[in-house]
């Protein structure tokens, strides 16, 4: 084998390898990934579909619950971001300097906070890269030309500012306490964050929701998921065909066998589909 050839085997030899060595949870970790994504592309799915309806889809920044989704049983109602945000969220006056920015970030070990004013109003978010790209700029001492590129100039605009409305990112990404987790996760996904600000109806900071308290909150363990499953069954299919239908879950899919007539296929097919931390149902029940 020449130099070029072993260069070429020692590439691929690396690129076949993992990154880092399997730790013991590393499978756990990837099936819950995996489930959290397809709760998420679920969750966008159905929201594309309510548009394609004219149905009045849910607004991202300030969805309650789609449409498209039919509403669960009284006694499994779906969780919201009411039920899993930070309450009291960390926030930054509009007027805070540069360095109690640094200092705040620093204390509560985030990454990023919200700015409000002194109606308590979201207006914007400053997060540590904001800072950063700041101090870069005043160190490069580069200046952009006159044309230079439409971003570089705007963070050189806002690398001068010493205050959070100045260095903030507006306008803020948010959500309503009401919105499904479904949703806030589909959300902080699009827009590739890692908190959200939780604001009520007039804008006001009410909370923070984490995306690892949002995929937490999405996907529970099989047991968990066939018990509201079979709850769904009981609630939407009459006593005689409830006794013809066996509910199977593996990692978040959903298999139901049996048989049952095909109207109340269809009804109990549409509540398991419902269920956010279900990413597939896998229908095979004969119809009547």
């Amino acid at each position: 084998m020449n130099e070029r050839e072993n260069f070429h085997a020692e590439t691929e030899t690396r690129r076949t390898l993992p990154a880092r060595p399997f730790s013991p949870g590393e499978t756990g970790r990837q099936d819950m990934l995996i489930r959290y994504l397809g709760a998420v592309a679920t969750a966008a799915v159905r929201h594309a579909r309510a548009e394609e309806q004219g149905r009045p889809a849910a607004s991202p920044p300030t969805a309650p619950a789609s449409p498209a989704r039919q509403a669960p049983p009284p006694d499994t109602p779906a969780t919201t971001v009411r039920d899993v945000m930070d309450v009291p969220a960390a926030s930054l006056r509009d007027g805070m300097p540069f360095r109690d920015i640094a200092r705040l970030l620093a204390r509560e070990q985030i990454g990023a906070a919200p700015v409000v004013d002194a109606q308590d109003h979201v207006v914007g978010v400053v997060s540590e890269s904001d800072l950063l790209a700041k101090v870069a700029f005043e160190a490069s001492g580069h200046r952009p030309g006159p044309i230079g590129r439409l971003r570089e100039r705007r963070l050189h605009g806002r690398s001068r500012g010493e205050t959070a409305a100045d260095l903030m990112t507006s306008p803020a990404i948010t959500v309503l306490p009401g919105a499904s987790v479904a949703e806030a996760a589909w959300l902080a996904a699009l827009s590739r964050l890692k908190r959200l600000p939780v604001t009520d109806q007039d804008g006001r900071l009410v909370g923070v929701v984490r995306r690892n308290a949002l995929l937490n909150a999405l996907i529970r363990d099989d047991a968990a998921i066939r018990e509201e499953v079979e709850a769904r069954i009981e609630a939407c299919c009459p006593p005689a065909d409830r006794k013809t239908v066996e509910v199977a879950v593996h990692d978040g899919a959903v298999q139901l066998t049996g048989r049952m007539p095909a109207a109340t296929t269809a009804r109990l097919v549409a509540e398991v589909e419902s269920i956010t931390d279900v990413v597939e149902v896998k229908n095979l029940l004969t119809t009547d």
